[in-house]
């Protein structure tokens, strides 16, 4: 019954900025892990950043630490990932995920719900 849903992705210049936003539904209790990940074609999927909704708990993957933040609107169940600084290397399929624990952002596996993605184009 958990819905994510990304919205936000665009074809950008490098050096641009972009905001994107995952809204969650259907959890039945208030607190939980939201992150986020991407994917290349052919590639790995990679953790970027989660947010424990309990506390506001916050940690960063290093491929992105010091360009992107990560921030909730707890009323609105709403993560958003703000992404500054952008590189033709950030180009992929980017995903929310959520979990009733947070999980390392290295165990995409062990995230039990996942939107559908949107898609970020950096270009040179």
């Amino acid at each position: 019954q958990v819905l994510l849903v990304e919205s936000g992705g665009a074809s950008v210049q490098a050096g641009g900025s972009l905001r994107l936003s995952c809204a969650a539904s259907g959890y039945t209790y208030s607190d939980y892990c939201m992150a986020w990940f991407r994917q290349a074609p052919g590639k790995e999927r990679e953790g970027l950043a989660r947010i424990w909704t309990g506390d506001g708990s916050i940690a960063y993957a290093d491929s992105v630490k010091g360009r992107a933040t990560i921030s909730q609107d707890k009323a609105k169940k709403t993560v958003y990932l703000q992404m500054n600084s952008l590189k033709p290397e950030d180009t992929a399929m980017y995903y929310c995920a959520s979990n009733p624990y947070c999980p390392g952002l290295y165990s995409p596996g062990l995230f039990r719900h996942w939107g559908q993605g949107t898609q970020v184009t950096v270009s040179s």
